[in-house]
């Protein structure tokens, strides 16, 4: 159905659209479009007593000067209004035709719709790039002997932090000879951690080494 908006050069004609705006963004639907074009054209440009028109009014303003980005020296346009008697009659326009009264976005051409389509794919790629795979390890930690205290080893290992690494449950395995290992699982982005550089530069060198002899990995499973 077609809204229908008179006199917007008045106080009277802004506020109708002012109450028709109340928590609208623009006259139809959730995007701008040829209707908030035409309103605009005859809107003067609302004062502070027309909040929602003022909203509306920067925004599809926003919208045309970003679409029509050339730098406008102004224009003025003057002229006597005709007399009632010498207007010429209004003629009647179809309904559903007056979107072509004022077209200043133009139909979308094929070129539009590939750069569209482009930008879109373009996009999606780049999503896909941020997001990182993540892998669930099981790694054996081997004590130097069986006089190693398997607590401070773990405090050891749990103590090592870095981004996208997470310690999860562990458990002492018996080996022989009095002897216990522990494993424990973690949890890891994969574009952050490396395990094998995790095991060679953090879990064998000092400090851990006064409780590590060395580490293994069990299992390995991306998540």
């Amino acid at each position: 159905m077609a809204i229908t908006f008179t006199d917007l050069h008045t106080e009277a004609g802004l506020g109708s659209l002012e109450e028709f705006l109340q928590g609208k963004t623009y006259i139809s639907g959730e995007q701008i479009s040829k209707d908030d074009v035409k309103v605009f054209a005859a809107v003067s440009k609302p004062g502070e007593g027309f909040p929602n028109v003022c909203r509306w009014y920067e925004t599809v303003s926003s919208a045309l000067a970003a679409r029509f980005p050339g730098v406008a020296l102004g224009v003025k346009i003057g002229g006597q209004a005709a007399s009632p008697a010498s207007a010429p009659a209004a003629k009647s326009v179809p309904e559903g035709d007056d979107d072509d009264d004022l077209d200043l976005f133009g139909d979308e051409t094929e070129e539009d719709k590939k750069a569209a389509e482009e930008r879109e794919a373009a996009k999606k790629a780049s999503s896909k790039k941020k997001e990182s795979g993540k892998s669930s390890v099981l790694l054996d930690v081997k004590p130097w002997d069986d006089e190693t205290d398997m607590k401070k080893l773990e405090e050891t290992v749990r103590s090592i932090e870095m981004p996208g690494l997470l310690w999860g449950a562990s458990k002492l395995v018996p080996v022989g000879y009095g002897i216990k290992k522990l494993q424990i699982m973690m949890t890891i982005v994969d574009d952050l951690v490396s395990v094998d550089t995790l095991i060679e530069e953090r879990l064998t060198v000092e400090p851990c080494d006064e409780f590590i002899q060395s580490c293994d990995i069990v299992a390995f499973n991306k998540i």
